[in-house]
């Protein structure tokens, strides 16, 4: 006998398969991207298949029938043994390497927890963080593509502004208590040291004559902060552990700043790589909702 005669419509049993594992029709539309209209027509043609019920349905929930829990019951390995096999036999996608480039600091306080969500998303892309000061030339394809931290008045390439920063200084409790309110400022290395100027120009707080120490990364600033080495800018975003866990405290009593400063996605002016856009449209959703 032929085999096709006992089998069901497959996308009937698709759709009977994904609402018996949710006891949902809207998560099972949602799963297989249909309307639920089309699921339910699609369990309905199975059950007149089969003629009898599969489902007992009820005005807010669902159960399956002793015989729909049977069919599922049974038809629930065979599917998983298809999947599998299709699995070993689909010929998996290249790896695709991602150079992005971005400060070191970005990188550890802030994208690093995240990458997993990517790299789930997207395990064929081998994403490779390429921590510099200096903006990596996305022209020159250094790097793919780039994260930076400004105002967003780079030349020659296409920036994306993802969120703004909150900016204040903080230091440690303990230096706090010994009211050495005048420095040193922890500064991480920049050609334009906009956070202090743009804050003290806000505030009208003159720190000019504060002594002041260049680390060279904001790491190094953090860390110096915690130690109780001097004041730092806290950039809300990057330090919202140390602020919650009290290890960094406000250093004055001004409120933060919400700057004009912030993060940017930055891009050549040409075409980018399939790659680069699907890390840049999962960067920019993670960032909606940060």
């Amino acid at each position: 006998m032929a085999l096709h005669k006992d089998l069901p419509p497959l996308l009937a049993l698709r759709a009977f398969e994904a609402v018996a594992r949710h006891l949902s029709f809207i998560k099972a539309a949602a799963e297989l991207s249909v309307t639920q209209s089309a699921l339910s027509h699609q369990v309905q043609k199975l059950e007149q298949h089969l003629g009898k019920p599969l489902f007992i349905r009820r005005t807010r929930a669902i159960d399956l029938t002793e015989d729909g829990q049977h069919y599922y019951d049974q038809i629930r390995p065979a599917l998983d043994v298809i999947a599998a096999a299709t699995r070993q036999q689909q010929t998996p996608p290249a790896t695709t390497v991602l150079r992005v480039g971005l400060l070191a600091s970005f990188a550890t306080l802030w994208l690093a927890p995240r990458l997993a969500g990517f790299l789930s998303r997207y395990p064929h892309i081998q994403v490779e963080l390429v921590p510099a000061i200096q903006l990596a030339d996305v022209a020159a394809a250094e790097v793919d593509l780039a994260i930076r931290y400004g105002k967003g008045d780079w030349a020659d390439v296409q920036a994306t502004r993802l969120m703004s920063e909150t900016l204040s200084p903080v230091c440690s409790p303990a230096f706090k208590a010994s009211q050495l309110e005048n420095g040193p400022l922890l500064m991480a290395t920049s050609h334009r040291p906009f956070e202090w100027t743009d804050w003290s120009r806000h505030y009208q707080v003159d720190v000019e004559h504060y002594p002041k120490a260049l680390l060279h990364d904001y790491n190094i600033v953090v860390e110096a902060a915690v130690a109780g080495q001097g004041i730092a800018m806290g950039r809300h975003r990057l330090i919202e552990r140390r602020l919650k866990d009290g290890t960094l405290v406000e250093a004055f009593d001004q409120p933060p700043y919400h700057s004009e400063i912030g993060y940017w996605l930055i891009t050549s002016q040409g075409d980018t790589s399939q790659a680069a856009n699907c890390f840049s449209e999962w960067l920019r959703e993670i960032c909606a909702d940060a």
